[in-house]
């Protein structure tokens, strides 16, 4: 059996452009909806929406029939936790909050087996290596695994060549709403002084050689942040789709919700 490739890493290697959409409603039955809309990977968050192991399990399976790359956000870059997501056959790691490039190099070190690194060898009770049935997976896994550190802060802002050039680091994400609180500007993510500061960002991760990547569902700024260089952009929320198509369908009768059965029909 063979090592699953990571066509996502292979893409931003290349250079080429991926579209992402972000999955918050934790369930595997949408999640699967999403994977068969077109897009080039969808972000399984952790840290925000309701998720743990078991669910996102059960989003990598529903997704894997599908084109499109599962890449999930953990909830923090402890080793422990990043070994239980690489062994249920996670390749691509998104971890927030990182603001050094020696918390980055740990980040990395969790992903390696020994002596690269101190994930924890369980490659029998493991999905990703089709229950020690990939060959070679422990001398290989590694060349599929993606690690992307996310920079969200002032702090992180200030040491990001750093941890851009930490060795085994495929690309920094940057995350909108976080930096923007970080410099006293909550809830503006449009503030030309964040959308600034992003686009610097995205310049110092490619004079990295590494991939930049953020989100937005604004297509305008979504469009802007491709045009700088990043490569790899989520352009919309789950959660926000449905909401907004919920109200909007809602909006186009409000009209009838005003008018009583009787005025309706011209009634006496």
């Amino acid at each position: 059996m063979q090592l699953p490739s990571n066509a996502f890493k292979a893409a931003l290697r290349a250079g080429r452009a991926q579209i992402g959409l972000w999955l918050g409603l934790a369930d595997a039955y949408a999640s699967e909806l999403f994977a068969s809309t077109g897009f080039d990977w969808l972000a399984i968050d952790a840290e925000h929406a309701p998720n743990d192991l078991r669910s996102v399990l059960g989003q990598l399976q529903a997704i894997a029939p599908y084109p499109v790359h599962a890449v999930v956000r953990t909830v923090s870059g402890d080793a422990t936790l990043l070994k239980q997501y690489l062994d249920i056959g996670v390749q691509t790691l998104l971890i927030p909050m990182v603001e050094s490039a020696e918390q980055a190099a740990r980040i990395v070190a969790a992903t390696r087996y020994p002596p690269a690194g101190i994930r924890g060898v369980g490659s029998a009770l493991a999905r990703a290596s089709r229950w020690h049935q990939v060959s070679d997976y422990l001398r290989d896994c590694e060349r599929e695994i993606c690690v992307l550190v996310q920079v969200e802060s002032a702090v992180g802002l200030d040491n990001l060549a750093a941890i851009a050039a930490t060795e085994g680091v495929d690309g920094v994400f940057f995350g909108p709403a976080d930096l923007a609180a970080s410099m006293g500007l909550l809830g503006k993510t449009a503030d030309v002084r964040v959308q600034d500061a992003i686009a610097q960002g995205i310049e110092t991760v490619r004079s990295a050689g590494k991939a930049a990547g953020v989100l937005s569902a604004d297509p305008s700024i979504a469009r802007q942040y491709l045009t700088a260089g990043a490569l790899f952009v989520a352009v919309g929320i789950d959660t926000t789709l449905l909401v907004r198509a919920a109200r909007d369908l809602r909006a186009l009768f409000m009209d009838a919700a005003n008018t009583s059965p009787s005025s309706a029909r011209g009634g006496s």
